[in-house]
């Protein structure tokens, strides 16, 4: 049902901008692996426009939920940014204290980067801190990223077109001028909406890990849906889901997912997919790129970019099929393909 629901098996989406609005949010801070991430889960997928897509601002790059990189719809990003910025500004209190960014200067801060960024103005990281430094406004160690990230959480500032490989930086009102603001009870109940629906089943622990919320809040969120939703109990935990109609798709499926794959993420009990003998080579689930065969963490991959050919290389954690290493080959050769890139197999070794 997860294969499913997370659109890794039998996807009803073509355009990347549907997709991220389905899911609510996709951990997007390794920009490479998050393409791969959506491209996994659309119908006939393309590198570039992926890449149109964040450009055009169809969707966008902020800091939300806990405090890293995620993809959201324009839609949905001033309300979710409203739910969740309490949590990321006590995560980040201490960093803000340390690094001597009191209120008075995050406020002079925000005031230099909306003039900096008016008429429509796209600028990198090193430019805004340009125009900050010409404010004589220190921008030394990580004053300048953490800076950012208080204009994102203001919902001053979103991502821009990317500069070539450069990332920008645009005012949010300018490509998110028809986001939607919601009450707290409202915003709660859609982002648990959102959760169970693309995620489950999962548990309420599960959405307090994801969202970053309280637990009581996840419980008031899951709450407020609950009549919505249907409910199994397995091994004295009780997942909740929303029924969806369809029969879950079959047959043998073998996926290659990027580090922060929201299959594994979006979970903080990942011993379903994750046998505990192998958890420290699957990275937690977290921070290797992993092989998953009928949903379960099977093996590892990595990738590097030679010109224009991609070398892959797998490890497996116990001795693999002919038939998986088959499957693998193809996969991987979908993933050229989305690179455009020639594909050199090369096996780990033993």
């Amino acid at each position: 049902m997860r294969l499913q629901n997370q659109q890794l098996s039998g996807t009803s989406f073509a355009k990347p901008a549907d997709l991220v609005a389905w899911m609510g949010a996709i951990q997007a801070q390794d920009y490479a692996g998050a393409k791969w991430a959506l491209a996994n889960r659309l119908k006939k997928p393309v590198e570039s426009e992926i890449d149109k897509a964040l450009n055009d601002g169809e969707i966008l790059r902020t800091h939300v939920l806990r405090p890293t990189w995620h993809f959201v719809s324009p839609k949905d990003i001033r309300w979710m940014l409203q739910l969740t910025e309490p949590r990321i500004s006590a995560f980040c209190a201490k960093h803000f204290r340390d690094l001597q960014l009191d209120n008075s200067i995050l406020r002079r801060s925000n005031n230099v980067i909306a003039r900096a960024l008016e008429d429509g103005r796209h600028l990198t990281k090193k430019e805004i801190g340009d125009a900050l430094r010409q404010a004589r406004i220190e921008t030394e160690e990580l004053r300048l990223t953490f800076i950012i990230i208080r204009a994102e959480l203001d919902q001053l500032i979103c991502n821009g077109a990317r500069r070539g490989k450069q990332f920008t930086y645009a005012l949010l009102d300018q490509r998110a001028p028809n986001s939607k603001r919601l009450d707290k009870d409202e915003a709660l109940a859609e982002l648990a909406k959102r959760y169970f629906t693309s995620r489950g089943p999962a548990t309420v622990r599960d959405l307090s890990w994801w969202s970053g919320l309280s637990h009581v809040d996840a419980r008031r969120a899951t709450e407020n849906i609950k009549s919505q939703m249907s409910l199994e109990v397995v091994n004295e935990q009780t997942y909740f889901f929303m029924p969806s109609g369809k029969n879950p798709v079959k047959g043998s499926r073998v996926h290659l997912l990027p580090p922060w794959d929201e299959y594994t993420v979006a979970y903080k009990d990942r011993s379903l997919v994750i046998d505990p003998e192998f958890e420290k080579e699957a990275g937690h689930g977290i921070f290797n790129s992993n092989i998953v065969v009928n949903g379960y963490l099977k093996g590892s991959w990595r990738r590097e970019l030679k010109g224009n050919r991609l070398v892959f290389e797998s490890r497996y954690f116990s001795s693999p099929s002919r038939t998986l290493l088959q499957k693998v080959s193809s996969t991987a050769k979908l993933y050229a393909k989305f690179l455009g890139k020639d594909l050199i197999l090369k096996k780990h070794p033993e």
